[in-house]
């Protein structure tokens, strides 16, 4: 039964790195349909705080078909972040949209419009490291006297 199992490991392995050289991991032709164009994301910056996912997509229709319309929110209170991203339906509208749109007024505000770039990988911001309220010093307390109000207080912790 081994010997069956290498044998057909042999044979099928190859033809199936082939297909996924010629296919690519999930099946798909590599080299598409020449004439269908892709897709392409639109950075949309200085956004008024009052601007929807629904105005920023009317805004963009006018150049051709909007696949998404996003305004970037807040997690916390859901607040617009002042910049959003319209995915349009190929090359030659996003670049139509690019050049009408870029300084022009949406809400009362010249919006800056201009190719998405896509975030590096790993790229998650600025986190400083985490630790406690005190730094090296053992926590609420001042100078070396360790945690809770130090030294000569009564309290906890500290050089007594």
């Amino acid at each position: 039964m081994l010997i069956l199992q290498k044998i057909c490991f042999n044979i099928l392995y190859p033809i199936k790195l082939l297909e996924r050289e010629r296919f690519g991991p999930y099946g798909k032709n590599k080299q598409g349909n020449a004439n269908q164009e892709r897709r392409m994301k639109i950075y949309v910056g200085n956004l008024s705080y009052n601007t929807t996912d629904d105005d920023l997509k009317d805004a963009f229709e006018k150049f051709g078909t909007v696949e998404s319309a996003v305004v970037v929110k807040d997690k916390i209170d859901g607040r617009s972040k002042g910049f959003g991203f319209v995915e349009m339906s190929s090359e030659s509208e996003a670049k139509e949209a690019i050049d009408g749109m870029d300084g022009q007024e949406l809400n009362g505000r010249a919006v800056k419009v201009n190719e998405s770039k896509p975030r590096p990988e790993g790229d998650r911001g600025f986190r400083p490291p985490r630790g406690n309220f005190g730094g090296n010093r053992g926590g609420f307390g001042g100078a070396n006297r360790g945690g809770f109000g130090g030294a000569n207080r009564g309290g906890r912790g500290g050089d007594r």
